[in-house]
């Protein structure tokens, strides 16, 4: 009699059903977080979009940008809310990894929105610190006394790196629209951004190789200040 297809008694009835029903219900939250977040991706891709149009919009114009990306922004945060409603049923470190990057993004354009003078911030040149950013997406921050979505550290910072990789690219296209003060504004900016990574003891692995590139956006900029100083185009103090 060949007994190899039969069960082991040792084996509990139904152990591997048991198994496939839990992979089921992860599937299901996997598929519920992802159309979240891929709506959320499409909406800042249109903010982005719209904050792009600041490379060549004159500063002086630049109010309509601002309340463009500010209703864009908006949308991000009504999916924001309702990721944090799924995402907190559940473990965070469990299924992070499908938004971390595109609450990043986010945080990126409500960063980018503010410095332009967004946010009732009244003037450029400002940063959000990261509970403004959290009050703005209406999410908790750096969470330690419970388990659910948040804003992390990390996730800011490395919005934050992002942010200054986009004012050395506005530093030069400033130039081509005539602003010569704008560059002088940005190159003191990431000077004092960079002076304050130098304070941080970074444990991450990408955010410390991220925030070694800050220096050359510092020297970035600074060529662009150093190439109007000698054509005499620096605005007189």
């Amino acid at each position: 009699m060949d007994l190899d297809n039969k069960p082991s008694a040792v084996l509990q009835a139904g152990i591997f059903e048991d198994l496939q029903r839990k992979i089921d219900e992860d599937s299901a939250i996997k598929d519920a977080l992802r159309d979240i977040v891929q709506t959320l991706e499409k909406q800042d891709r249109a903010t982005q979009a719209i904050l792009s149009r600041a490379h060549s919009t004159a500063s002086s114009d630049a109010s309509s940008v601002v309340a463009a990306a500010q209703a864009s922004i908006a949308n991000e945060v009504q999916s924001i809310q309702r990721l944090e409603e799924l995402a907190s049923k559940y473990p965070y470190y469990k299924f992070n990894y499908s938004w971390t990057r595109h609450i990043q993004d986010a945080c990126l354009s409500i960063l980018t929105c503010a410095w332009l003078g967004g946010f009732d911030k009244g003037r450029t040149g400002q940063l959000l610190t990261i509970d403004e950013v959290g009050s703005i997406m209406n999410v908790p921050v750096n969470l330690k006394d419970r388990d659910a979505f948040h804003l992390t550290i990390e996730e800011y910072l490395l919005a934050l790196i992002s942010l200054l990789d986009e004012l050395a690219r506005l530093a030069r296209n400033s130039v081509t629209l005539g602003d010569y003060s704008r560059p002088l504004q940005i190159s003191q900016f990431i000077k004092d951004i960079h002076a304050g990574f130098q304070i941080l003891n970074l444990k991450n692995d990408t955010l410390r190789k991220r925030s070694d590139g800050i220096k050359y956006r510092v020297k970035e900029v600074e060529d662009v200040v150093y190439d109007l100083s000698l054509r005499g185009l620096l605005p007189k103090a």
